[in-house]
């Protein structure tokens, strides 16, 4: 099964994306967007983006875990993943998001 966007309003009425893989799993989230322009400029960012691996920047957290943000060639954060237990799970979030953004379907919830 492909990937998935999905745009959605949140509780405080922002519109969100996430990127599901093909097993359902949140890969990438979003930043909340006060249009649903922005939201779908957000996706089409990650479609782009995702393509390049110097977009990807990994981090520790202060606890110990591992995450990374999607960024855009101005250094924006597009997108961010959960955290991960291990360096390596962490690389495999950033591949699962490089090989399912580009083809992914769009679910509008919103």
């Amino acid at each position: 099964m492909a990937g998935k966007f999905e745009c959605y309003k949140d509780k405080a009425g922002e519109f969100r994306f996430r990127l599901k893989a093909g097993n359902g799993e949140n890969i990438l989230a979003s930043e909340g967007y006060t249009s649903k322009a922005g939201c779908t400029n957000g996706i089409e960012s990650v479609r782009k983006n995702s393509a390049n691996p110097d977009r990807f920047v990994k981090k520790q957290t202060d606890s110990g875990k591992y995450r990374f943000n999607l960024t855009a060639s101005n250094g924006q954060v597009i997108g961010t993943s959960q955290n991960y237990e291990s360096d390596s799970g962490c690389s495999g979030g950033i591949k699962s998001v490089a090989n399912c953004a580009a083809d992914a379907t769009l679910d509008d919830q919103s």
